[in-house]
């Protein structure tokens, strides 16, 4: 009596359902990326004499490796950071050319004279946390939208948004090029008026 023989199983198109499945789940996967920071470095200029800082122009904010925060050498809580630098880019304390006529702030002779001239001074230790680190960078952030959306509000009450909804519309590419140039100019006026002159001084070692 003849042996039956086993049916083969045809392998020739599995090589074809592993690359279709292969493509199927490189287009159906989301592959996650890290955010950084915003921010637009300035360009190089060479600069003979370095001007003069006041040193009541200079908020100095450091981070220590404890991840304690010390602004003005006192230690603070992150929760009333925001509140400190708004005061201290708001002061207005400046008199003649350097007086502010937009501020609102307490106009201590002590603090800033005008926000042309506050620099907001970070420094980090190299053990601070990444963490820390962030909510650091985005609660002076914070601060000098506060002062701009307030300010965006009182001169453009028409636009009936603040600075940051305006800065996102005008960021957003599905915005038309003719409601870009209509916001620009207002965009940039309240930029003036309070600059972001966050300055990162290089982390320190601990030993």
């Amino acid at each position: 009596m003849a042996k039956r023989s086993a049916p083969e199983v045809n392998a020739g198109s599995m090589a074809d359902i592993a690359f279709l499945l292969l493509i199927f789940f490189l287009v159906t996967t989301t592959i996650e990326t890290d955010s950084g920071i915003n921010r637009k470095l300035p360009p190089m200029e060479e600069i003979e004499d370095p001007p003069i800082i006041k040193q009541k122009n200079i908020f100095s904010v450091v981070v220590n490796k404890n991840n304690q925060l010390l602004v003005e050498e006192e230690l603070t809580d992150i929760d009333d950071l925001r509140r400190l630098a708004v005061e201290f880019l708001d002061n207005g304390g400046g008199e003649g050319e350097e007086a502010c006529d937009f501020c609102l702030g307490a106009r201590d002779p002590k603090s800033s004279d005008n926000p042309d001239k506050a620099i907001i001074s970070l420094k980090n230790d190299r053990e601070t946390s990444y963490k820390v680190y962030i909510a650091v960078q985005n609660e002076l952030v914070a601060a000098y939208n506060v002062l701009r959306d307030r300010e965006f509000l009182r001169l453009f009450p028409n636009e009936r948004m603040n600075f940051v909804d305006a800065n996102k519309k005008y960021t957003d590419p599905r915005t038309s090029p003719e409601e870009k140039e209509r916001l620009k100019p207002k965009l940039d006026e309240v930029k003036l008026m309070f600059p972001q002159k966050l300055s990162e001084a290089e982390p320190s070692k601990t030993n």
